[in-house]
């Protein structure tokens, strides 16, 4: 069956060498690894939305960006120019969690609704009211764009999840992660044959999982669940979420997009732009062009 939509990951800045104890519990003094920064893109069924949308590169968002390492960023008009489309004809945009690198752009996308946990945007504000000395909670969180969320309600273009949602496209569902990577983390399934018991479903993790060592360990035969690096909540909750959307995907580990994962350029086509950030087009619907090819 030819699938519903069509799916590319859009890099827009990347961190050459994150230290791999940042991604991979554990793996302490074992080097550096190149971290991209991503955003999805889902077209079809009428329908234009996204998964997550980046930093912009300003104010206390460009100064996290330095304090990373993330270098070459660039805006989304450039970068989702690239596949032919316009950050303000997006319609729908899936924000995975509140981290500046996922949620830091609300602005450059003005006619989009955005569905976001309600717990994840209510508990960063309660997190902004505590006592200076519990800041290490606020790693990763550009207080403007928390701002700037609660604004989306003011405007009409907010919808504060509360737990799973079915079915919010045709064919794509949200599921809640809470106390994982943080607060209220959601994942993105799109099940790209529309069918309820799908057999081609992909899920589009956020910061649930950086890699597939978090998702099948080291050896990927006798595979395990390794947590992230960095977890606000549970890292109990975080390999039990990993192995409900393995499970969600039938085992194919591969159908879990981490966004941050560099090798989906050896299991997916790919190509890399004039400006070198590279495209990578995991499904493509019927009367859609190839962006990579």
């Amino acid at each position: 069956m030819t699938p519903a939509y069509s799916l590319w990951v859009m890099e827009y800045a990347a961190v050459p060498n994150y230290p791999q104890s940042g991604l991979i519990y554990g793996m302490h003094n074992q080097g550096t690894r190149k971290l991209p920064y991503c955003y999805i893109v889902i077209k079809g069924q009428g329908q234009l939305a996204m998964v997550d949308v980046g930093y912009n590169h300003k104010a206390h968002g460009e100064m996290l960006a330095n304090t990373y390492g993330v270098r070459g960023w660039h805006p989304p008009l450039e970068v989702l120019g690239e596949i032919g489309i316009k950050p303000q004809d997006v319609s729908n945009i899936f924000i995975t969690h509140c981290h500046f690198d996922h949620m830091g752009n609300i602005e450059d996308f003005p006619k989009a609704t955005f569905y976001l946990q309600e717990r994840e945007l209510s508990k960063w504000v309660w997190s902004m009211s505590l006592h200076r000395r519990f800041r290490w909670l606020m790693l990763g969180i550009d207080p403007a764009d928390i701002m700037r969320a609660v604004d989306l309600a003011r405007q009409g273009r907010l919808v504060a999840v509360e737990g799973d949602r079915e079915n919010v496209l045709p064919g794509v569902d949200l599921h809640a992660a809470f106390d994982t990577h943080t607060w209220g983390s959601m994942y993105v399934t799109v099940r790209n044959d529309l069918a309820t018991n799908s057999q081609n479903s992909w899920v589009f993790c956020g910061d649930l999982a950086y890699g597939y060592e978090n998702l099948r360990g080291h050896d990927p035969k006798d595979p395990e669940y390794i947590p992230i690096g960095l977890a606000t909540g549970s890292q109990f909750n975080v390999i039990m979420t990993a192995e409900e959307m393995v499970k969600s995907v039938g085992g194919d580990v591969h159908r879990v997009i981490p966004p941050h994962e560099e090798r989906l350029k050896d299991l997916y086509p790919s190509r890399i732009t004039k400006a070198g950030l590279r495209i990578t087009e995991l499904a493509l619907a019927d009367g859609d062009t190839s962006q990579v090819r």
